[in-house]
């Protein structure tokens, strides 16, 4: 995007040139010189198998078992503004259950 150096309006493209609508500034186009970045691989770890491998673990009692230790994360449920969910579930039975405020 360029802007006219005479007058500060927006100056648009205009077959080879640039021209501002307010006053009619012409200049040609300058050629924009695009960088090209190499990125670096980096390694991702894929968890198979079961699906709460890899997911935070806390003390709370699991109302069907009585075990003590739950996975746990949290999803935004309902509008932005609004706090996150926060699920658990146990890591015997597997039974899942929310938090509620």
């Amino acid at each position: 995007m360029e802007f006219c150096p005479q007058c500060k309006s927006m100056m648009m493209p205009s077959g080879g040139m640039m021209k501002c609508r307010k006053c009619g500034f012409e200049k040609e186009k300058t050629k924009k010189i695009i960088e090209k970045k190499e990125f670096k691989e980096r390694e991702i770890t894929v968890l198979e198998g079961d699906e709460a491998a890899g997911l935070p673990t806390t003390k709370v009692k699991c109302e069907e078992c009585g075990n003590k230790t739950a996975y746990w994360w949290l999803r935004q449920l309902r509008s932005a503004d609004e706090s996150e969910t926060r699920f658990f579930r146990c890591t015997k039975c597997g039974r899942t259950w929310r938090e509620y405020d």
